[in-house]
């Protein structure tokens, strides 16, 4: 059976996602399995169904996620019940965090396609498009670190992504990640 759920997006992933060119997102997989993986990973079907109910997959394909991003509830008597997006660029007096977005204020709903387990950094070039990464103005691809220059592999400037939202070792840290992948349905 389906379910439905929340995933927090920044500004910068609504806005690839309503240009269509995120179609997968890496979570860190928690509890973190054993070193090699093979305590949770490289199990026969009858460990793995035990190992199952103890780490939950982030979603399962078929399951919707619906997007949380920093909103604003419009303040015009007329416009009640209508929202601000930041990736959208407007300018409210007050943001809300993405966490308190409601289903109701959500614009964007994903379904999963597929799910599958790796470590981070066996990211591919074509993974790291696929992250919604966009192309630095007259360069190969942006950095989303602070010195905000270009980066010369889809995977550099995925890692400078990650390393922004995660911390400056996050990278280093190599963790085990679920990789959903997805497409936008009609809300």
């Amino acid at each position: 059976m389906s379910t439905e759920r929340p995933i927090l997006m920044s500004a910068t992933m609504v806005r690839a996602l309503l240009a269509g060119r995120k179609t997968q997102t890496r979570r860190v997989v928690k509890p973190q399995p054993g070193e090699d993986g093979t305590s949770v990973y490289g199990l026969d079907s009858t460990q793995a169904a035990v190992i199952r109910k103890a780490w939950r997959p982030y979603a399962l394909p078929g399951d919707r996620l619906w997007v949380k991003e920093t909103f604003a509830p419009c303040e015009a008597p007329i416009r009640k019940g209508h929202f601000h997006y930041r990736a959208d660029g407007a300018v409210p007096s007050k943001w809300k965090p993405s966490i308190f977005m409601t289903r109701k204020a959500s614009r964007i709903t994903l379904e999963v396609t597929s799910v599958r387990v790796e470590r981070l950094q066996t990211i591919t070039e074509a993974d790291a498009i696929a992250e919604g990464i966009d192309r630095a103005p007259g360069g190969p691809w942006r950095s989303y670190d602070a010195d905000g220059g270009c980066c010369y592999s889809a995977i550099e400037s995925y890692r400078s992504l990650w390393e922004s939202i995660n911390g400056a070792e996050s990278w280093t840290a190599n963790p085990w990640v679920w990789v959903v992948e997805f497409k936008s349905v009609p809300q």
